[in-house]
Order: C-alpha cells, then structure tokens, then sequence
C-alpha cells in the first residue's frame, strides 16, 4: 500500500481540537493518517503527493443505514400505487426483495457503492433481504465492498413474514457471516445481527436471534417504529409498545442500531438513551412513505445518539443532512430550530456510531485514524474557519461532488476518474439486463 501525501488543502477535521487546518499537510502510510503537521517536519520521501490547493479536505462519509440491493427499483412504474406504509412494502420492497439473485445482490450493491466513491462516502451500514436468495448473500456483498474498496458492516434481515423456513435461514445467514468476519478480521467488514422489525418477528424467531448476538458480542441492526403500524400491532399482540418488547429480549444496547424511530413516546425515547442503543434518522425516506418525522431534536436533548442514514434514497449524505435540516424546521414551525443537532447527526454521530465497530476512528481526520478521505473542489466565497465550517459544508459543499475519494489509504478516485480494475459501462450493462428479470415479478 503507497504512502500519500496530501498538501496545500484546507482541512475540516471534524475530530477534537482545531476543525479547521489551512497551512497543515496530511501523511497517509499502511492505511493510516500517521502524521497530520507541517510539509517540512513529514520526512519519509517516498510517497505520492496529491495537491489539494483551492480544494477542501474532509473524513470519508458514513451512512448509518442504508439497503444496497434498492439500486435494481431506480425507474421501475410498474408497481400497484400504496395508500399507507404496509402498501408500500406489499405493493414493492416484498415483491422486489424475493425476485433478487446472487447477482443482482453483487451488481446492485457493487454500483451504490462506485456513485457513493463520486459523493465522498466511504462506508456503510447495510440492511440486506433476498429471501429466495440467503445462504452466501452476505459474502456476495462482502466482495460488492472489497472490489469497491469500501468498508462496511452487513447483516441479513430476519423476518417470519415469508414463514419459519426463510426465518431459520436469515438466522443462520447472519450466524455465518459474523464468524466469517471473526476469521478474516478485517477491517473493510463488519458484522451485526440484522431484524426486519418488530412487526413482522415472533418471539420464537426474536429469541433466537437475541441468542446469536448476546453470544456473539455482536449487536443488532433493526427497524423500529418506521410507521403506526409497528407500533399498533405490537400493543395488539403484546401488549407492549416496540422499543419496551425488544428491551426485553435484549436487542437494545450500545452495540445495537435502530433505524427510524418516528413512533415513539418519551419513555421509550429515555430507553433508548438509557441503553445507549443508536437512532439512525432515515428523513428523505420517511417523506416518501409519508411515515412521519422523527423528533430528532427531543431525542438529543434526552441524550440518545442519534445518527444519519439514507435508507437507500440516495448516496450523497450531504443532500440528506440538508433534508433533516429543512423537515426539522417544518416539524416545529421553526426555522431556526435543529441546525446542531442535524450537523451533528452526520459530522459527528455517525463517527460515534462507526467506532463502535470498527477499530480505528472512522469520520474524523487525526492521527491514528483510518484514512478514508473526501476532497472537495470548493473556493469558499466567504471566510472558512472554526465559525463557519458548518455552515460551509451545509450550504456550499454539498452542492458539489468529490473530486478524489480515499478509503483505507487507497486513492480510488482522483480528478473525478475511479481508479478501480472495474469496468464501469459493462457493470451497468448487466445490471439493466438483470433489473429487465427482476421487474417481471411486478
């Protein structure tokens, strides 16, 4: 692995200390930022340089919750218009999801992932389903990340919705690909213990995921209370609200990630806290599926960690942290309401969240942090300092595209060229004759 320099750029750390560094250079060596100082006091000679004169330097972004295999649904007109959540999920992502392939689950996440590279992020937390495809769906995914050369952590969404037989699959799946992480220890992959959602889990199928993650150490990624109905049919069924019934089969706790979290009360909001279990708000999503608006701002205030995902409507975490801005404001008539906790969401929860996972400092640029780098082309029309970073990356930043992409020190994107042994045409290609398959089930 080249060693790298990276000079000349203004630096938005986003780590303790100084946030912003104008006159600092970066030193990349065995996929670690070794040395962030002055040009002249960096000795080894023998690196690449990459000047970032005129351009903004910032950590790699992460994407707390997202779906890869959604990539195959760009375009498709054909599905049954949905009236509530549950249409939606009947009417697309549970007919989407059982046509998909060990192919389309490669080609779909592999092409997320080369969009992501052009929008700076460079790791993930995925949500998998393929029911009729779930025994090695996860390695499949693995190598979509490796071939990018990418990170994330993957798990398989259990779920009793397609009958005990898939459910016992799904568990065995996630069961398998925690030990393959466990074997391979790598840093480019993680593992939890995917759940759809409490709707959709008995207590049988709950038990025994609770089981594989307690005694694993490995924690949960779940659904919780996207929509009314999650929370109706668990006080239907048992006659508890959702965040009280998965406390009590353990899926709560600080290794654990709960996407969503629209419909909940303030005790299961101080549960959540308490636990230490991370919210990931999914905003532009939620819009869609007209499931309601999370309040994020009582969430922080009651100390939960409180994360940004995109749940698969895009890649670019900028455009989806301006999203949470704007819904916040609209949800308590505020328009000056959110903006730290929103910021914070990506800039410095997601960092928080990925730490728990991964062994090095994801998110931030100091030293002894992996190196996964974005450079932005941005000449900041006014001053860019410890007083405006934010506000630079929230209204100026984000409406531009990475210019070069670093993951675990390797340069997979320079002068907005990938620089990946993939060919991107061909990748695309196959894609659009495999969706050609996959929408016959609509």
């Amino acid at each position: 692995m080249e060693n790298i320099l990276i000079k000349n750029g203004t630096i938005i750390t986003l780590a303790e200390g100084a946030n912003v560094l104008t006159d600092k250079a970066i030193f990349i060596s065995d996929g670690e930022i070794k040395k962030i100082d002055d040009e002249k006091n960096i000795n080894d000679q023998t690196y690449r340089v990459i000047d970032a004169k005129g351009k903004v330097i910032v950590p790699g972004f992460i994407n707390a919750h997202m779906h890869f295999y959604s990539t195959l649904v760009r375009g498709l007109w054909k599905t049954k218009p949905a009236s509530n959540f549950i249409e939606v999920l009947n009417n697309l992502w549970w007919k989407l999801d059982k046509g998909l392939t060990e192919e389309m689950n490669y080609y779909s996440a592999l092409i997320v992932m080369l969009n992501g590279i052009r929008k700076g992020t460079t790791t993930y937390f995925d949500h998998h389903a393929s029911p009729m495809h779930i025994t090695g769906s996860l390695t499949t995914l693995a190598k979509a990340v490796t071939d990018a050369g990418l990170r994330a952590s993957l798990c398989y969404e259990i779920s009793d919705r397609d009958g005990d037989n898939i459910a016992q699959e799904g568990l065995q799946e996630n069961l398998n690909f925690i030990k393959y992480c466990k074997a391979n220890k790598s840093e480019q992959l993680k593992a939890l213990v995917g759940l759809h959602a409490s709707f959709t889990l008995s207590d049988e199928t709950l038990e025994k995921a609770a089981t594989i993650g307690l005694e694993n150490d490995i924690g949960f990624h779940i659904h919780i209370a996207e929509g009314e109905s999650d929370q109706e049919q668990c006080i239907k069924e048992h006659n508890l609200r959702v965040v009280d019934r998965l406390d009590q089969f353990g899926i709560l706790g600080n290794n654990t990630i709960g996407a969503h979290c629209i419909h909940i009360n303030e005790d299961e909001m101080d549960l959540l806290a308490e636990s230490g279990t991370a919210v990931v708000n999914n905003p532009q999503s939620n819009l869609n599926n007209a499931v309601g608006i999370s309040d994020i701002i009582k969430l922080t205030e009651k100390g939960a960690l409180v994360g940004l995902g995109t749940d698969a409507m895009t890649v670019n975490m900028l455009e989806e942290m301006r999203v949470a801005l704007w819904v916040q404001h609209l949800k308590n008539n505020n328009p000056s309401c959110g903006f730290m906790e929103v910021t914070s969401m990506l800039l410095k929860n997601n960092s928080a969240i990925a730490e728990r996972y991964f062994d090095k400092p994801l998110g931030k640029i100091c030293e002894g942090a992996h190196a996964d780098i974005a450079i932005f082309n941005y000449e900041p029309p006014t001053p860019l300092d410890e007083n405006t970073y934010l506000g630079h990356i929230l209204y100026g930043l984000s409406q531009e595209s990475a210019d070069t992409t670093i993951a675990g020190g390797r340069v997979l994107m320079e002068n907005k060229k990938l620089l990946l042994d993939i060919n991107e045409e061909e990748v695309n290609a196959k894609a659009r004759e495999l969706t050609n398959e996959l929408w016959k089930n609509f």
